[in-house]
């Protein structure tokens, strides 16, 4: 192989590894605005609370007795 198809060859890599780079870096921006954009729902409600009595204490408060 001669020098100058050693340098063409080196330089189509180099350029190769920038254009993946650059694709890479754009699809990251476009999915990082995309994420940006989307809004999640607000969270579920708590369920109501039970009365003290029916609670894991108050049973286990009446099994000691």
């Amino acid at each position: 192989m001669s020098s100058m198809e050693t340098l063409v060859l080196i330089a189509a890599l180099i350029l190769a590894t920038g254009i993946g780079m650059l694709l890479i870096h754009l699809l990251n921006a476009q999915h990082e605005a995309r994420i940006t954009a989307h809004h999640y729902s607000d969270p579920l409600p708590r369920p109501p609370r039970q009365s003290d009595d029916t609670s894991r204490r108050a049973h286990r408060a009446h099994a000691d007795r």
